[in-house]
């Protein structure tokens, strides 16, 4: 009765684990490349990424980026990509914290490499 009890047990365990392939419970999320606008990919990355520092009350390091003519500031004066791309002698954004998802990443360079338009 014991080994019948096992052999069930076993059974009902490698069943249950039959689904559970990573790629299934999941899915990758795309990447949105091609819709990249100011309004809605970029001010919500820096709004949730940057602005605890950035921002208009306390701009650290004299950047506000909570509002496109502060982006856009600190975009030209060089020291957005380094610092999100965590490069060397640049200081690592955000601080303290982990490197931006590659895809956050990848919209912000897009952006600026279309110009950084204020849509």
């Amino acid at each position: 009765m014991r080994m019948l009890t096992a052999i069930f047990a076993i059974l009902l365990l490698t069943w249950g684990c039959y689904y559970d392939h990573e790629e299934v419970l999941y899915p990758a999320i795309a990447c949105d490349t091609t819709n990249i606008t100011f309004s809605q990919t970029i001010k919500p990355i820096f709004g949730s990424q940057c602005t605890q520092c950035h921002n208009s009350v306390s701009p650290s390091a004299n950047y506000d980026l909570s509002n496109y003519d502060g982006v856009v500031a600190c975009v030209n004066a060089g020291r957005i990509l380094g610092a999100i791309n965590h490069l060397t002698g640049y200081s690592p954004m955000p601080k303290n914290g982990n490197q931006l998802p590659s895809c956050q990443i990848t919209q912000i360079t897009i952006w600026i490499n279309a110009g950084m338009p204020n849509n």
